[in-house]
């Protein structure tokens, strides 16, 4: 760990999580029947001897990774390997993050692993310039023929359909969770002039937002706080929300813009009148009037549009 100057300083820790999925790709094709193509995914910690860790998330020796390996006949790779590039662009884009700060950027014949037939990096546009949120690479059959081969166990895939024997190919995607929960943060903070104020606000999407909605009675009295903590408590069986009766309206709004909330809902005297309330969406700070036994289908529609 660090420079190893001895013995006593050397430890062995997996570098990246894709070996557990090539030595577990035969128990998982026998037990579950699987039929190629197909795909095997994980999420865990990986470990790299890094000397002088640095840049944050981006040259850390610990870190979260997310893999997939998707195994696919020869001759059809290429295919594949365009499928996964739109796929994972599209993740990112439903996560909220903006389209114009994401781009390709494809390895050169010297950047090229030797076992790779194709490799590129979709990067991020950050303050500090363009870095590596994710890898897709086409990693021919590279892996399960050199695991074949040490281990002597026969990791061939048989196509019952056109009565073939190959090793499949793997197309891999390899993503970071720390670098992409720093994506979402990074791409959602903001900071706008309002009324002679600075407003900050996290443009989270819904779907990712820590908490859903806010639930404020405009005032403590005329049984507002009561309706209110009937709305939070209903609506906290579908979704996290928050009950806040503290101080002024438009500082309660601030609070939750700030933590990216991306609805916040107000009881008030309009509430006790005909049961609807105020809904107020952060981005564009438009409010809307609900009833309050709709509420919970119109958070769901707005949260999964």
């Amino acid at each position: 760990m660090g420079p190893v100057e001895e013995a006593a300083a050397i430890v062995y820790l997996r570098p990246e999580t894709a070996q557990g999925i090539y030595v577990n790709y035969l128990n998982v094709l026998q037990s579950s029947r699987k039929k190629v193509p197909f795909g095997i995914a994980q999420i865990g910690k990986a470990f790299r001897n890094e000397i002088t860790p640095k840049n944050f998330t981006f040259r850390t020796r610990e870190f979260e990774q997310m893999e997939m390996q998707f195994f696919v006949k020869p001759g059809t790779d290429e295919e594949w390997f365009e499928y996964w590039k739109e796929q994972r662009i599209k993740w990112y884009d439903e996560l909220g993050i903006r389209k114009e700060n994401l781009r390709f950027e494809e390895h050169g014949e010297d950047e090229l692993a030797h076992y790779a037939a194709a490799a590129f990096d979709i990067q991020y546009n950050f303050p500090f310039g363009w870095k590596e949120l994710e890898g897709i690479h086409n990693r021919t059959d590279f892996d399960l023929s050199q695991h074949q081969e040490y281990s002597g166990k026969d990791l061939s895939y048989f196509d019952d359909a056109t009565r073939e024997r190959y090793v499949p190919y793997i197309i891999e995607t390899s993503a970071g969770c720390d670098r992409t929960l720093l994506t979402c943060l990074v791409d959602a903070y903001h900071e706008e002039k309002l009324n002679g104020d600075t407003r900050v606000v996290l443009h989270l999407s819904p779907k990712i937002a820590p908490i859903k909605a806010g639930i404020f009675p405009l005032v403590k009295r005329d049984g507002m706080p009561e309706i209110a903590k009937n709305i939070s408590n209903d609506l906290k069986k579908h979704f996290f929300v928050f009950y806040d009766e503290s101080g002024a309206i438009g500082r309660r709004y601030r609070r939750q813009d700030e933590a990216g909330t991306p609805f916040c809902i107000t009881v008030d005297s309009q509430t006790i009148e005909d049961d609807t309330v105020t809904v107020r969406e952060r981005d564009a700070m438009t409010q809307n009037r609900v009833a309050t036994g709709k509420l919970t289908d119109y958070l769901r529609e707005k949260i999964d549009d």
